[in-house]
């Protein structure tokens, strides 16, 4: 309709979030644009796109007599994930809290994830699956966490994650190892046995050499 107008002035921006970015203004394109857009009187043509092009488009029409049109349109550029990278702490203690973790950060729309022991996909509720029924943890698909709580002997294991989004193939990450073990009761009393001789000894020492006059 508004070819019509006399002189219509024509803009492109680009909102993401609160932040509103010009794309065409004044019949040129703006910086960020120049080398990739190109602009028609009804549209505009990316010749390349990055994820970070995701967000709204809105193309906005001013009349010399003041007449306005606006049109909006919602851009999401899809990417394949990569790598994921995993986070597994190398020891934890049995009836602890024990958080792995799986990040990725390319991959558009942002991927979900999914977590593998000893090769075995680990399903979202423990409790349906024979092989990890003692075990006793939530995953969040969303974020990545694993939160074992408590840990059990039975968490002992090889673990990685993978992270998907319909684009392209999954992506795993590197695998690593998870030893769940007992707390050492007898290892921590030696060590306080032995640090409250040494603080003896000192006490011993400094209230000998007063004694005897070398301070």
């Amino acid at each position: 309709a508004y070819r019509s107008w006399p002189n219509p002035r024509i803009e492109w921006k680009f909102q993401k979030g609160s932040s509103l970015v010009l794309v065409y203004h004044e019949r040129e394109l703006t910086e960020p644009y120049k080398n990739r857009v190109r602009f028609s009187p009804t549209s505009i043509h990316f010749s390349t796109v990055t994820r970070e092009d995701t967000g709204k488009y809105i193309c906005e029409v001013v009349g010399s007599n003041s007449q306005i049109a606006k049109s909006e349109v919602n851009l999401i550029v899809q990417v394949p994930p990569s790598k994921p990278v995993a986070h597994v702490p190398t020891s934890a203690t049995i009836g602890s809290r024990a958080v792995l973790r799986c990040t990725e950060t390319d991959g558009s729309p942002p991927p979900t994830f999914r977590w593998y022991k000893d090769s075995m996909l680990m399903p979202a509720d423990p409790k349906s699956s024979p092989t990890f029924r003692n075990s006793s943890y939530t995953l969040d698909a969303t974020t990545g966490e694993l939160i074992f709580q408590p840990l059990s002997g039975s968490d002992t294991g090889d673990y990685y994650c993978e992270a998907s989004n319909n684009v392209g193939s999954p992506q795993q990450s590197d695998v690593f190892r998870m030893e769940a073990s007992q707390v050492n009761v007898g290892g921590i009393v030696a060590a306080v046995v032995v640090l409250l001789m040494v603080l003896a000894l000192v006490a011993f020492g400094v209230w000998f050499a007063y004694s005897r006059g070398f301070f």
